[in-house]
């Protein structure tokens, strides 16, 4: 897969997750009466992360939002405070990942700042899928705890004290768009490896060698004093060893003979 190909569906994969984690936040259908027992019944009550709901049997619903912070469970804000975190996170991460695309040219931008911003956009695409993974199970798992004991209250004679409320649709929308951003943000830290330049991988490393490692191979050769007359004749056409005359004097080649 190329790496342009594969940063392109990272983002995309990441925006869908992003977008489901907001949709999560914002459903009120986080628990939902359990009617097992009682199947048809004139009021149905659900509860999101910012209101609960009760609807009629006439289709008339009415939604009350929570009008206090300090009065919920401290597992609820919790909750809350990581989809939130989640949400911003990814926010960020798409608004760094646009500017991040190679198919998309800002200025004298280079493909090594490309690389670390995409770096980035998926560093923060992991990090709001876990914390909308880790909010949407927390949360399942404070209704699992309720309806066991809601369902050990009912057998002991007390079903009118509770209800008994069991997964929402919002809980599976969390589960799968934090799903989605992380995959999107692996998808994103993958592709920040083909944008690196080939010269910033690998650098060469240059050796010197010591001298001691060094070996020279001695030859034949003699050292003067430096005071000895140069006893090297050049040996040319014009340099030829002069001939005796006939009177035994020795004639020298004129410079006329050079030409």
């Amino acid at each position: 897969m190329s790496t342009t190909m594969c940063q392109v569906m990272g983002f995309i994969v990441s925006s869908l997750g992003v977008a489901g984690c907001i949709v999560s936040t914002a459903m009120d259908m986080w628990s939902t009466q359990d009617l097992y027992d009682n199947p048809v019944t004139a009021v149905f009550q659900y509860q999101g992360l910012w209101r609960s709901c009760v609807r009629q049997s006439s289709g008339f619903t009415e939604c009350r939002p929570y009008f206090t912070i300090l009065g919920l469970p401290a597992m609820f804000q919790a909750v809350r405070a990581l989809m939130v975190v989640g949400i911003v996170l990814g926010i960020l991460g798409l608004l760094v990942c646009i500017f991040a695309l190679k198919c998309i040219r800002i200025g004298s931008m280079e493909n090594s700042a490309k690389a670390n911003m995409t770096l980035t956009s998926g560093i923060m695409f992991i990090v709001a899928g876990l914390c909308a993974i880790t909010g949407v199970s927390v949360f399942a798992n404070m209704l699992v705890t309720n309806f066991w004991m809601s369902t050990a209250n009912m057998y002991q004679g007390m079903q009118n004290i509770q209800n008994r409320y069991t997964f929402g649709s919002a809980l599976f929308v969390g589960w799968v768009a934090g799903g989605l951003s992380l995959v999107g943000g692996i998808m994103m830290c993958l592709a920040c490896r083909g944008l690196i330049p080939e010269e910033s991988r690998y650098k060469a490393v240059s050796y010197n060698a010591s001298g001691r490692n060094i070996s020279y191979r001695t030859g034949p050769y003699k050292v003067g004093s430096g005071y000895e007359p140069d006893t090297k004749t050049r040996k040319g056409a014009g340099y030829e060893e002069a001939a005796r005359s006939e009177d035994g004097r020795r004639s020298y080649p004129s410079k006329y003979d050079y030409v």
